[in-house]
């Protein structure tokens, strides 16, 4: 009985089952209030209540890599965490790990009240370092980027260090003698051909982990996907647009905006900048429910010029709005009209208007604002 305990409670204790719960307790307790208590909510007071968090001893360093003055929370763990540390959370995907920076977004009640609740870095570290090795090297602000991405892996997505190494799981314990009795029951052929691929295709999760593990992260770049224009039709006489974007390893999408050609989005996604840093690639698709989604045109934006200028002004005591460089639309170029990377209330932009490629017609209005790697 006590196995079969134990054997649920692994199940039930993922990261996205943790992720699921911790959500969906936040949101039940939301629901038992009076919906004006949240339509009057005071976004100062998330924010003064989200300092004083900031402020405790222990949320002070990066709860990683000891990093001082972290800048990033992640969720539903409620840490707070450095910003190289938040490329490695964000490529983990947000069913698992949620990063929200301290500065840069606005917070919700629910979102403080999540990390209120995780009790701070102290009880995260309690709890998903309780078995940490005493032999093994946590990383500090120094480390390289595959050291810090392999160990928050195993912290908060395999979750390793959580309970006891020592005390076998039923589950584990019960597959290996399934396989146990396969291999005495089957041919050593078959077996020796089952624990080939195997062996393979653990080696390929391994690989891929650490190609997304060594990336040096440079910033960071929000994308506003705006509107878009005369977009293609893909079902009978309109289109479900959204627009996915893809940087390095990492991609994001949009909502979906139904039955239009000319979808207003107004929704800002993030990504971490790699280095070197490739371009930033806009596709739109149309969702289908039965079939795989249309392509309804993509584009490729260079980024470089923007994050150069990023670099160039971080620094700046401009106040007023100053064009800092303009690229000039062409029927040749994806753009549809000029560009400009300006400084607006003492942040780098730029406003696109694509044309879209591989498609019969459709443009897309971004906005993109780099933010540098020590900001």
């Amino acid at each position: 009985m006590d196995d079969e305990n134990n054997l649920l409670h692994f199940l039930d204790d993922t990261p996205s089952s943790h992720y699921r719960k911790t959500w969906d307790g936040y949101s039940s307790q939301n629901d038992g209030d009076d919906q004006s208590d949240t339509s009057d909510a005071d976004p100062s007071n998330a924010r003064d209540r989200l300092e004083t968090l900031l402020n405790q001893p222990a949320n002070k360093f990066c709860a990683d890599c000891g990093t001082p003055d972290p800048k990033w929370a992640a969720l539903p763990f409620g840490a707070f965490i450095c910003i190289k540390c938040s490329g490695t959370h964000r490529s983990l995907g947000v069913h698992i790990s949620k990063v929200i920076s301290v500065n840069l977004d606005e917070w919700t009640d629910e979102e403080v009240n999540c990390l209120a609740n995780s009790g701070g870095n102290a009880t995260v570290n309690t709890k998903y370092e309780a078995f940490l090795p005493e032999n093994y090297k946590k990383p500090r602000q120094d480390f390289a980027t595959e050291d810090r991405a392999i160990f928050i892996r195993k912290k908060y997505e395999l979750q390793q260090f959580v309970t006891n190494p020592q005390f076998a799981c039923p589950l584990h314990k019960h597959g290996a003698e399934k396989r146990h009795n396969q291999q005495h029951s089957g041919s050593k052929h078959g077996t020796f051909r089952n624990s080939w691929m195997k062996k393979e295709s653990e080696n390929k999760g391994v690989k891929k982990m650490m190609d997304v593990g060594m990336v040096e992260f440079v910033g960071l770049i929000k994308v506003d996907i705006i509107r878009g224009t005369d977009l293609a039709v893909r079902d009978v006489m309109s289109s479900d647009p959204y627009v996915m974007i893809i940087l390095g390893h990492q991609s994001m999408k949009t909502k979906v905006i139904k039955n239009t050609l000319n979808p207003i989005w107004n929704e800002r996604l993030m990504l971490s900048i790699p280095d070197p840093v490739p371009p930033l690639k806009v596709l739109v698709f149309d969702k289908d429910t039965f079939t795989s989604d249309d392509r309804m045109g993509e584009a490729e934006v260079d980024i470089q010029p923007l994050i150069s200028a990023a670099r160039e002004y971080q620094s700046s005591i401009i106040t007023e709005s100053t064009q800092i460089c303009t690229f000039l639309a062409s029927e040749n170029s994806i753009l549809a009209k000029d560009s400009i990377i300006s400084i607006v209330g003492g942040k780098v932009e730029q406003e696109i208007a694509l044309r879209l490629q591989n498609v019969e017609h459709g443009e897309l209005e971004i906005k993109l604002e780099c933010v540098p790697l020590n900001q």
